[in-house]
């Protein structure tokens, strides 16, 4: 029988920026790029919602996360490690 392999999940590492919720962090990922055409460099940011299970991180901690299947409404990632501490 074959075995069914799992697709790439998705890395992104960001800031914590919210640990009020029981096992949510909100986490701001940043996204520097250049405008196609003028060149300029733009920063934007994009806020994810991510299921900590153990609570080990905290407002202000750099921390990787990975998509996983849909959790809740809004949450569809999970942290994965903590990279820094604040």
């Amino acid at each position: 029988m074959e075995e069914l392999k799992r697709k790439k999940r998705m890395l992104l590492t960001g800031t914590v920026i919210s640990h009020k919720m029981n096992k949510t962090r909100v986490v701001k990922v940043l996204r520097v790029f250049k405008h196609p055409l003028y060149e300029k460099v733009i920063r934007s940011y994009k806020k994810y919602y991510a299921h900590d299970e153990l609570g080990q991180s905290k407002a202000g901690d750099r921390v990787e996360i990975m998509s996983t299947r849909p959790l809740s409404k809004l949450k569809r990632w999970r942290v994965y490690k903590v990279v820094t501490k604040k």
